[in-house]
């Protein structure tokens, strides 16, 4: 679960990266969206791909990762907020936490009839895999043995695919 100095951070480095420009407030172009959603979907069916046919544990993990990032910043997008180019695998972790952790918790408590606590957990549990994706895909490189690499590829591929299934669900719920 997000700690409330982790969420209090986020935000404030979210005001930041407004005054900075990192983060703007734009109208919505399809385009823009669609190419954020194709990258997401290419990824996501690489990274399995890969992993069914027990290749590279490393781009596994980098391309489930880079699945994650194009759909934080698809569902960003559609809530209005462009990410810059500067710092944007950092300002879209934060960013995750500010503008769409609530509306996650919300809609597992509508899908699944949760707890407010129970879904405020899992939906903190989500937005902290993105960054534990973030994390690992910047250190992996040096794990050692093939085993821990698989187990660690598997990981990141399971959670590309649960971040990806209910941040698409928020997506629809968004778009109707």
């Amino acid at each position: 679960m997000l700690s409330e100095e982790k969420i209090k951070e986020a935000e404030l480095k979210v005001k930041s990266y407004f005054n900075e420009g990192l983060v703007k407030k734009e109208d919505f172009k399809k385009i823009i969206y669609d190419t954020y959603m194709k990258n997401h979907k290419e990824s996501l069916f690489l990274a399995t791909k890969l992993f069914k046919e027990n290749l590279s544990s490393l781009w596994i993990i980098v391309i489930s990762y880079y699945s994650m990032f194009y759909i934080a910043n698809a569902i960003l997008y559609l809530l209005g907020y462009k990410i810059g180019s500067k710092i944007a695998h950092k300002i879209t972790s934060d960013a995750l936490i500010v503008f769409v952790r609530h509306k996650l918790k919300q809609q597992l408590i509508e899908n699944y009839e949760l707890a407010t606590n129970e879904a405020l957990v899992i939906s903190d549990n989500l937005v902290e895999s993105y960054e534990y994706e973030r994390a690992k895909r910047e250190i992996f490189q040096y794990e050692t043995t093939d085993e821990i690499k698989r187990g660690k590829a598997k990981t990141s591929l399971e959670r590309a695919q649960e971040f990806s299934k209910e941040i698409e669900k928020l997506i629809n719920s968004i778009n109707r």
